[in-house]
């Protein structure tokens, strides 16, 4: 059973460290917490009120003494009920937001911190969602977020993909599994008209990347109208393609010839089908290969490509890596840039949110130098709408994308 809100513990902060929250921001972190016998006695994931140092109550929020984020607020309010009908009320507002974009079903439909929820993660996959919840209040309390999902969306099939290294810092264990329904095998989605297939027990994150939805569309934008000119020919390169978001849309757009490249099978035979499935698999070739050392091949053949899109993994995953991973990022568009065709456009993406949006402008730019070419950015760009971005959480902007003309 939950708590009652009269005997919630409180956690008090240490003098001044309560600004912060008063300008917004969701977290606390455990240096700026009073650690008292009775603090360190909390089991993690508690509920509670949190109190500053001069005894003003600032709010309900999830703790755990363990991380550096310590406590993650979930409402403004002290006395806030934390339970089914708090859920379901943060799911309904989630909903209407994306009611405003999507006709249908597909999308992420909580977005952490963002819609409310620290680090939950609910997208949408029609009938079928899956949930990841990265924090040990958050995962306490998914009795009667479970119940919330039943209660306002009522989905056949319900997968929890409680699998990230996050969890570990929480103290928690990594899990699969089905919460209600069945999974036999991979799901359809459809996006920007285009049909997919996403496998919801072991691909990436919760089995598909809905944040570069927009993206997709205006490379497939491009790609139609390079395809509407006189010679009609436009080749795409899609590099890391996972499976297919950005080639077979780009096949879909009129592109005569799409290759992707990703270094798993089981991602490239999706990619497959899904190039089968909207009847363009003719024009589709995907190989398995690791993408940097391509490069190099392709550019000794002297190929070109009329558009090349780079959405690579997460190349700075913490900040120990934070001078490696941009060099990574210069080195791919080095690489990329000497195989766009002359008049050509080139996408290139980080997922990575250490590397922060003039950083990565700059190391792409470093990148062109290095490869001897000249251009200009058309588009920059985040996250489809569906990852809202947390004013206070720059972190919730991790998305970065350029789309570049290149002489």
């Amino acid at each position: 059973m939950l708590q009652t809100v009269k005997a919630r513990p409180e956690i008090r902060l240490k003098p001044e460290a309560h600004k912060r929250l008063l300008q917004g921001h969701p977290w606390v972190f455990s240096n700026e917490i009073v650690m008292d016998p009775e603090a360190k006695a909390l089991k993690p994931g508690a509920v509670v009120r949190l109190i500053s140092a001069g005894g003003e109550a600032l709010g309900t929020a999830i703790f755990n003494r363990r991380p550096l984020i310590a406590a993650r607020l979930l409402s403004r309010d002290p006395e806030a009920a934390i339970d089914e009908a708090f859920f379901v009320r943060r799911l309904e507002a989630a909903l209407r937001l994306r009611a405003r974009f999507f006709d249908r079903p597909f999308y992420r439909l909580i977005h952490a911190e963002s819609d409310g929820l620290p680090g939950t993660i609910l997208d949408r996959f029609g009938d079928c969602v899956v949930l990841q919840v990265n924090t040990a209040g958050m995962d306490r309390l998914l009795p009667e977020l479970l119940a919330a999902v039943e209660r306002v969306l009522a989905p056949a099939t319900m997968v929890l993909r409680n699998d990230t290294p996050a969890r570990e810092m929480e103290g928690l264990a990594s899990e699969f599994r089905i919460a209600k329904g069945r999974l036999d095998g991979p799901v359809e989605l459809v996006e920007n008209g285009v049909r997919f297939l996403a496998d919801l027990r072991e691909g990436q994150k919760t089995g598909w990347f809905f944040d570069q939805r927009r993206n997709r569309a205006q490379v497939a934008e491009q790609v139609a109208a390079l395809a509407a000119t006189s010679t009609g020919d436009a080749r795409v390169l899609d590099l890391y393609c996972f499976s297919g978001g950005f080639a077979v849309q780009a096949a879909a757009a009129g592109a005569a010839e799409v290759t992707g490249v990703d270094r798993s099978d089981a991602a490239l035979d999706l990619a497959r089908q899904a190039a089968a499935l909207n009847g363009v698999a003719a024009r589709c070739r995907f190989e398995k290969r690791e993408v940097l050392v391509h490069l190099g091949k392709l550019a000794e053949r002297g190929e070109t490509f009329d558009v090349v899109v780079c959405d690579p993994p997460a190349f700075i995953k913490s900040k120990k890596d934070y001078w490696q991973g941009l060099k990574g990022y210069r080195k791919l568009t080095r690489l990329a840039a000497r195989l766009v065709a002359p008049g050509g456009l080139l996408f290139v993406a980080s997922c990575s949110h250490h590397a922060d949006p003039p950083a990565f402008t700059r190391e792409v730019g470093r990148g062109l130098a290095a490869a001897g070419r000249e251009g200009r950015i058309l588009v920059t760009a985040g996250a489809a709408p569906d990852h809202p971005v947390h004013p206070a959480v720059p972190e919730t902007a991790y998305l970065k994308a350029q789309l570049l003309a290149l002489d």
